[in-house]
């Protein structure tokens, strides 16, 4: 690279982007241009948040000796898309600023600066400081108290915290700064600001999505989600990878004019339910349907249909009654949701992902839902009421001639 080109880029930082052959939207320009110390991003998805970040974060390491730079996630894979993205945009840069380290979560160069690819756990994270630039990605799934504990990493070098996001309902740190009184600098970046998304890609994902979906994935809306049964099913939805071992489980749901529905996935060691597949059609022979559900699955129907069920089974699928217990299979599937035990393939369950959106109780805080939008649901709460329990660890009692020492605690406090 000629030094003028370098000097440039210290100047621009759009400049990296092009580099790539990337022409950088307004508003990327403008957020290059002029950071401020804590920036919040509320941005569709699709429209390169984590391909701005990530050249700002490099434009960081290259131009500021000894910049500790992080990037933080809810999950490893998340926060190494963005560290994969700067690592592409370094090669350029290579010959004039070299590598002294690289590794698939760490870029160290020979000025001394460091990027960092870590996940949202906390215990990765108590050790640094100084920290010089912080992003959170998918900042409005990171937990309150992950937050608060990453924070006073920039209490001492002044760093800057750019925070971005697609919403995640009106719930969390990140809506509450998105509305609060703190000095951020808010940036929104709703679909129709992309030239890439068309509005024909938007109105085929209100046909299949539904409205409230859109405005929340594109719109950039917090969205209630009040009087949903399944208020918090966005965090059981993730991408690729996907666990492909374990048990091989489904469900199923009958229906004629109403949907059959079927999902299926894998019950991992673990005991995490992975769901990456469905069948979802009106008006079709049960015969043609077996077809279309894969074998060596163990399938918990819908126990009001013993015709359908002894069908099945001539077909040769492997199907058991399930538990048609609403207010048990309500409760099971809410817990796998809020302890990370269910994770839904987002490409694999639209109609899934499509109905919880939609399936609601009749008045919010009642415990009747309204018996539609609810055929791929039912399946999956057949399935999950019917899954045995994981066993608990037995735990080895001390032999009885156990004897217990006790020694003085030899630490000087200084507080």
């Amino acid at each position: 690279m000629h030094p003028s080109q370098l000097l440039a880029c210290a100047f621009d930082p759009a400049r990296i982007l092009q580099l790539q052959g990337f022409s950088p939207d307004p508003w990327q320009c403008e957020l290059l241009l002029s950071a401020p110390a804590y920036t919040l991003l509320n941005c569709s998805r699709q429209v390169g948040k984590s391909t701005v970040v990530a050249a700002l974060a490099l434009h960081q390491a290259l131009f500021f000796p000894n910049a500790l730079v992080l990037l933080l996630s809810p999950s490893l894979r998340q926060s190494s898309e963005i560290f994969r993205k700067l690592v592409s945009q370094y090669e350029p840069f290579r010959a004039a600023v070299p590598c002294k380290r690289q590794t698939k979560s760490l870029l160290e160069l020979h000025n001394g600066a460091r990027v960092l690819s870590l996940p949202g756990k906390e215990q990765f994270l108590r050790s640094f400081g100084g920290v010089t630039l912080l992003i959170l990605d998918e900042a409005a799934r990171i937990p309150d108290a992950l937050y608060h504990s990453v924070r006073p990493m920039l209490a001492v070098s002044g760093g800057n915290l750019i925070a971005l996001s697609t919403p995640f309902g009106k719930r969390g740190w990140f809506h509450d700064a998105w509305i609060g009184k703190e000095p951020w600098r808010r940036i929104e970046i709703p679909w129709n600001l992309c030239p890439r998304i068309s509005p024909a890609f938007i109105h085929s994902e209100i046909a299949s999505m539904g409205q409230a979906w859109v405005n929340q994935e594109y719109c950039c809306s917090f969205h209630q989600g009040k009087g949903l049964v399944f208020a918090d099913f966005e965090l059981a939805i993730h991408d690729l990878p996907f666990s492909n071992r374990g048990k091989l489980v489904g469900g199923i749901d009958f229906g004629w004019n109403n949907p059959f529905a079927a999902i299926w996935g894998h019950l991992d060691q673990d005991d995490v339910l992975w769901i990456f597949g469905e069948v979802y059609e009106r008006q079709t022979l049960v015969d043609d349907l077996a077809q279309r559900l894969p074998k060596g699955t163990t399938w918990y129907a819908d126990p009001s249909g013993p015709a359908e069920i002894a069908a099945l089974r001539r077909k040769g699928l492997n199907i058991r009654p399930g538990n048609n217990s609403l207010r048990t299979g309500i409760a099971l599937v809410s817990s796998r949701i809020r302890t990370g035990k269910l994770r839904i393939l987002r490409s694999g369950c639209p109609n899934l992902i499509r109905e919880s959106a939609l399936y609601r109780y009749e008045v919010e805080g009642s415990e009747k839902p309204v018996d539609r939008d609810n055929h791929a649901l039912a399946a999956l709460r057949y399935l999950v009421a019917s899954l045995e329990p994981p066993a608990k660890p037995a735990t080895t009692p001390a032999p009885a001639n156990t004897t217990l020492l006790h020694f003085p605690n030899p630490w000087r406090r200084i507080t």
